[in-house]
């Protein structure tokens, strides 16, 4: 579950109740990359919106994404999967 609160969010996973609070940058990648068709196109928007080196911003993405994962917030599946799945 993902809730807006001002320019903040939580992330929930309600199977296991764990939550994550992101604060408006975090918010912000959350989106993106909920709404791009991929995390290269998430990350090229960031770029393009903040004033940052790409290295950096290549980590910080990583960085939010392991955490994401970590948490159970999110799971990475192989986009032929995702193809396949739309199609069986």
């Amino acid at each position: 579950m993902f809730r807006t609160v001002g320019d903040e969010s939580v992330l929930l996973h309600l199977k296991t109740e764990v939550y994550l609070g992101l604060d408006p940058v975090g918010t912000r990648m959350w989106t993106l990359l909920t709404e791009s068709p991929s995390i290269e196109d998430a990350y090229e928007v960031l770029r393009a919106e903040y004033e940052v080196e790409g290295e950096d911003l290549r980590k910080d993405l990583q960085e939010f994404l392991g955490k994401l994962q970590e948490n159970e917030l999110i799971e990475f599946r192989p986009p032929d999967s995702l193809t396949q799945a739309k199609s069986g």
